[in-house]
């Protein structure tokens, strides 16, 4: 018997993302997948089950959900207020989904993107070998209440676990590399740039970031003349108004836009989980140390599952636990408490 999970309640931008699909950029299909692709690393980590399976990604907002049978899950990305049958769960954990029991998933508290995993992963059908919804291209579509997806079967057992608070909440420095037509931009304009506060627009989505700032805008003396070409995620294009768009996930994979710089894969999350209004400031680092820097980030996702531990220690599995003072203020039973010493 299959395991199926029901949305009892969609929230307004739920969709089924794991990795994305690599390699179909010359068709005219960027990767898409999940918008913070180190949340599905945490969720993997986990639950103890590879890297590659497909998570509820939700923006903004959570819904409710429902198991026909036991299954474990965990919540990574924003953090979101959650319940199982009003009993709040701990965020960045992994839990026990009680068959009939309704999961409730509230706001994001802390970051855009939250994420909700299961044991086994969701058993969908691959489309061009992902279960990733890359809406723009018309692949998959938003979840809505009322659907039911199939729980692939689950190896594990562990559940209680955590992983240490992520800082890529929130905004803050986010790196760049020289692109096609940084040096297009007057050096005063570039220095400028990487000297602006600017806060993550309300205008966001799965595809772009506009940021916003004060002050006038940027622009290049050449910019009317450029031809459409390739761009990527991560490319900052400087729109005709002059304010900064960040390329995302399910971005288009040809634009004419100047772009003064693109942010290295390993802070785009940082990007996507900006909130609105989040302060974010750029600074251009040089080719071999964004190498470095993303070389750091991969094996850091590798090594997660190492930084794994209880929720709450069990006292069998303590090895130390006789070097620890279990119980402090002990009195001889002779003793009388009313009497001084001397």
């Amino acid at each position: 018997m299959t395991a199926t999970l029901t949305i009892l309640q969609a929230g307004p931008a739920l969709s089924l993302q794991d990795l994305g699909r690599p390699g179909y950029l010359a068709q005219g299909l960027t990767r898409g997948g999940a918008s913070d692709p180190t949340a599905l690393y945490e969720g993997a980590a986990l639950l103890r089950q590879p890297v590659g399976g497909a998570a509820i990604e939700m923006a903004g907002t959570g819904g409710s959900f429902r198991s026909d049978t036991d299954i474990r899950i965990a919540m990574t990305g924003a953090k979101m207020a959650a319940n199982i049958d009003g009993e709040s769960l701990i965020w960045n954990a992994s839990h026990l989904l009680p068959a009939g029991a309704t999961l409730t998933i509230g706001g994001a508290q802390n970051g855009s993107y939250g994420y909700f995993h299961v044991g086994g992963g969701f058993a969908t059908e691959p489309q061009m070998g992902s279960r990733a919804s890359h809406l723009s291209a018309g692949l998959g579509q938003a979840l809505k209440s009322g659907d039911t997806l199939p729980v692939g079967k689950d190896g594990g057992k562990d559940i209680g676990m955590t992983l240490p608070a992520d800082t890529r909440f929130g905004g803050g420095v986010v790196r760049v590399v020289a692109s096609m037509q940084t040096e297009a931009f007057a050096p005063e304009t570039r220095e400028r740039f990487i000297q602006t506060p600017f806060k993550r627009d309300s205008r966001a989505n799965r595809m772009g970031v506009r940021m916003d700032h004060d002050g006038t805008g940027f622009s290049t003396d050449g910019q009317l003349s450029i031809v459409s070409e390739v761009i990527v995620p991560g490319d900052i294009q400087i729109t005709g108004d002059g304010a900064p768009f960040v390329l995302m996930c399910e971005c288009q994979t040809t634009g004419g836009y100047p772009r003064i710089g693109t942010v290295i894969p390993c802070d785009l999350p940082r990007i996507a989980q900006a909130q609105t209004g989040a302060a974010i400031r750029f600074e251009f680092i040089e080719m071999d140390q964004a190498v470095a820097l993303q070389s750091r980030y991969l094996k850091e996702l590798k090594s997660l599952a190492s930084s794994v531990v209880p929720l709450v220690r069990d006292l069998a599995n303590i090895r130390d636990l006789l070097s620890y003072q279990l119980v402090g203020g002990v009195v001889s039973a002779d003793a009388d408490p009313f009497q001084e010493e001397v």
